[in-house]
C-alpha cells in the first residue's frame, strides 16, 4: 500500500527543503525525495561551496597585497586539497543542518529516484526497491544541471562543468572559461586570484550582459586589469583534449579562427531543466524549451501538480525558487499568497569586485517609455570603502521621473551583494525617491553610496 501524504515534493534544493518545511508549519503531511543529497545543487555543488571558494582566494588577495595595509606576510601559498577540502566541509555542514531541519519539522525524506506515474502518485525507485507515494499535490523541484558543448561534452579531466571547476585535483596554469555569466566569472575571478592565467570567451558583445551596461563596462576594465583575458563578440568553434590539456578553436570578432591550448577549460553556457524521464511527459504537463510552463503561484496546466525553481525557467537562482516554494505551498494550503514578481528578485555575482542589481537596467527602462532620473555615486565618495582598501566601483539607481519609483539599481564592488537587499526591500514596499532621501544611512557605512545614489539622481549628491 502506498504511503499518503498532503505533499510530496520531487527534489531537495532550496526551493524543494524550504517548501516542506512551510508546507508542515501549516500543517500539512509531508514528503520529500531525493536521488542524491539534501539541499540540492546549491547547498552540495553551487552556490555555498562556490562561495567558500572564493572567500579563500579573496583572503589569498589579502595576503599577497598585505603590504598596503601596512602588513607583512612572506612566503604565501596555498594547499589546493586543503582549499577544496573547506569548502567541501561547508556543503556538509550544511547538508547536515538540512537533515536537522527536516527532522524538527517532522518531514518524511525519502532517498531515490522519483517519477509522477499518475496525478497524485510518485514511484521512488531505491536499488531494487520501489517505494509508492501518493499526495494531494506534488511539487516538481528537480532543478537543472550544467549544459554541455554540443561538440565536447566535459569529461572532468581537462574539459569541466562547475561540479568539476569545485573540486579540482589539480591547479589550472592556463585556464579557459567559455562563458560570462555570474557562474563563469566567479570561476574566472577565483582561479585567476589562486594564479592561473585565465582566458573568458562570450558570445555576446559583454561580459555579464544581463546587468546594466555601465556595470559590465566596469567589470570589463577591473578584470582586465586584473590580468584576464577578455575575448568578447567570440564563438568557440571547437575544443577537444589535446595531450595534458585541451585545444580549442576561437572565432574573434574579425571571423579569424584561431587554435589555442590551454590546461584545463570551464563549460559555463548555462543549464538544462531535469525535466526528462521524471512522468511530466505522461501527464501532459507543459513546458517551454524543457522548463515546466507556470502561473505566479506554481501552478502547471495539470491539476495537482506544481513545479518551482530552475526546472520552471529563468532567473536560476536559489532564492528565486525558495520563494517560489512557499507561495506555492501557501496556495495548497489554502492561503492568499501574492503572485511571484520576478523584477523584484536580486541578482548577484560573487567575483572580485562583486556585482549585484535588481529591476530594470537604465536600457530597458528607456525601452519600456519611461523618462528617467538616474544617480550613480562611486565608491571612491565613501569614507569606509577608502577605509577598507575596496575604492573600486560605484552604485547607480534608476527612477521614474514622473513617479519616483524606484525602476532599478545596480552596484559593483566590495560587498554590494549584501547591500541590494535594501534597494530591493525599497521596490517590494513602493519607496518612492522621498523616502529613501529621509532615511538615515550609518556613518561611516558603504550603504551611504545607496543613500548617495539617490540624491544624486535629483541633482542632491553631497558627497559628489
Amino acid at each position: 500500500m502506498a504511503d499518503t501524504y498532503d505533499l510530496v515534493i520531487l527534489g531537495s534544493g532550496p526551493g524543494g527543503y524550504v517548501a516542506a518545511i512551510r508546507a508542515s508549519q501549516l500543517g500539512l503531511k509531508v514528503a520529500i525525495v531525493e536521488r542524491e543529497r539534501l539541499g540540492g545543487i546549491c547547498l552540495n555543488w553551487g552556490c555555498i561551496p562556490t562561495k567558500a571558494l572564493l572567500r579563500t582566494s579573496e583572503i589569498y588577495h589579502y595576503m599577497q597585497n598585505a603590504e598596503s595595509y601596512g602588513l607583512k606576510a612572506d612566503n604565501v601559498g596555498f594547499d589546493l586539497a586543503k582549499v577544496v577540502d573547506r569548502s567541501r566541509k561547508v556543503a556538509g555542514q550544511l547538508n547536515a543542518g538540512v537533515k536537522g531541519l527536516m527532522k524538527k519539522n517532522k518531514v518524511t525524506v525519502v532517498e531515490g529516484v522519483g517519477t509522477v506515474t499518475a496525478k497524485g502518485k510518485l514511484s521512488v525507485k531505491q536499488g531494487d526497491k520501489t517505494v509508492e507515494l501518493e499526495a494531494k499535490n506534488i511539487i516538481v523541484a528537480t532543478g537543472a544541471r550544467a549544459r554541455d558543448l554540443p561538440f565536447a561534452k566535459a569529461d572532468g579531466k581537462t574539459i569541466w562543468t562547475y561540479r568539476h571547476a569545485m573540486v579540482p585535483t589539480e591547479m589550472p596554469t592556463k585556464l579557459l572559461v567559455i562563458g560570462s555569466g555570474a557562474i563563469g566569472v566567479e570561476f574566472a575571478s577565483f582561479y585567476n586570484d589562486m594564479g592561473a592565467d585565465v582566458t573568458i570567451v562570450e558570445m555576446l558583445p559583454r561580459i555579464l550582459p544581463v546587468e546594466d551596461e555601465e556595470v559590465s563596462a566596469f567589470m570589463d576594465k577591473a578584470l582586465t586589469k586584473q590580468g584576464i583575458k577578455l575575448l568578447t563578440g567570440t564563438g568557440l568553434e571547437g575544443l577537444a583534449p589535446s595531450g595534458s590539456g585541451v585545444t580549442a578553436k576561437i572565432k574573434h570578432k574579425d571571423g579569424k579562427v584561431v587554435e589555442e591550448t590551454f590546461s584545463h577549460a570551464i563549460v559555463a553556457i548555462g543549464i538544462v531543466p531535469n525535466t526528462e524521464n521524471i512522468g511530466l511527459e505522461a501527464l501532459g504537463v507543459e513546458t517551454d524549451r524543457g522548463h515546466i510552463k507556470t502561473d505566479g503561484y506554481g501552478r502547471t496546466n495539470v491539476d495537482g501538480i506544481w513545479a518551482i525553481g530552475d526546472v520552471t525557467g529563468a532567473p536560476w537562482l536559489a532564492h528565486k525558487a525558495s520563494h517560489e516554494g512557499i507561495i506555492a505551498v501557501e496556495k495548497i494550503a489554502g492561503g492568499s499568497p501574492h503572485q511571484m514578481d520576478k523584477a523584484n528578485i536580486p541578482g548577484c555575482t560573487y567575483s572580485r569586485p562583486q556585482v549585484a542589481s535588481v529591476g530594470m537596467t537604465e536600457a530597458k527602462a528607456k525601452e519600456a517609455g519611461y523618462e528617467l532620473k538616474v544617480g550613480k555615486f562611486p565608491f571612491i565618495g565613501n569614507g569606509k570603502a577608502i577605509a577598507l582598501g575596496e575604492a573600486e566601483g560605484f552604485v547607480k539607481t534608476v527612477f521614474d521621473a514622473k513617479t519616483g519609483e524606484l525602476l532599478g539599481a545596480h552596484m559593483v564592488g566590495a560587498e554590494v551583494t549584501e547591500l541590494i537587499q535594501g534597494y530591493v526591500v525599497a521596490r517590494q514596499l513602493e519607496t518612492t525617491e522621498t523616502e529613501l532621501m529621509e532615511t538615515v544611512f550609518a556613518h561611516p557605512t558603504l550603504s551611504e553610496m545607496m543613500h548617495e545614489s539617490v540624491l544624486g539622481a535629483y541633482g542632491r549628491s553631497i558627497h559628489y
